[in-house]
């Protein structure tokens, strides 16, 4: 059985594929098996194992065999986990989420922001002046947003985030 114990991992996975999904890759063998025998020994519905299998599989978490009866004719895929691959895919990962954030802090450093002193939103100076610095949501007037913090906590997760990449 293949076991991912590292909480960065169980994570991801979870994140990837779920509550039930994780529960299909701690069970899952480390030999080849078809997803009725994981559907049967979960107790997880065919669909949901069918489902996280192919998740795994987009994902090069998973790879399949496919075997034919020569008596029916049908194909059975025999499933194997690619737990190797974790690390290649929390890299990929944290590469899209690099991008995100150098998006987001090019956003902040480029935009003067009005914030309604009510509380209920955000807004770009362009919008706040279509609306008279009046909120549209509440009808409270709009303050200038001071974001440098924002700005420096953007960039702290980008050095940390570079930092292992």
């Amino acid at each position: 059985m293949v076991l991912i114990e590292d909480p960065i991992y169980r994570a991801y996975l979870r994140k990837l594929v779920g509550e039930e999904g994780l529960q299909i890759v701690d069970c899952m063998p480390a030999e080849e098996v078809t997803d009725e025998y994981v559907a049967e020994i979960t107790g997880i519905s065919l669909n949901t194992v069918r489902r996280t299998l192919y998740l795994l599989y987009e994902h090069r978490l998973a790879k399949y065999r496919r075997e034919r009866d020569p008596e029916s004719g049908w194909l059975t895929y025999l499933w194997t986990l690619c737990s190797d691959n974790l690390d290649r895919a929390l890299e990929s990962e944290a590469r899209k989420l690099l991008r995100k954030l150098e998006e987001r802090l090019a956003y902040e450093k480029e935009n003067i922001f009005y914030a309604c002193v009510g509380g209920c939103a955000r807004f770009v100076f362009d919008e706040a002046s279509e609306n008279n610095f009046i909120c549209p949501f509440c009808g409270a007037g709009l303050e200038y947003m001071e974001n440098d913090r924002i700005v420096t906590t953007l960039e702290k997760r980008m050095g940390e985030l570079s930092a292992v990449l």
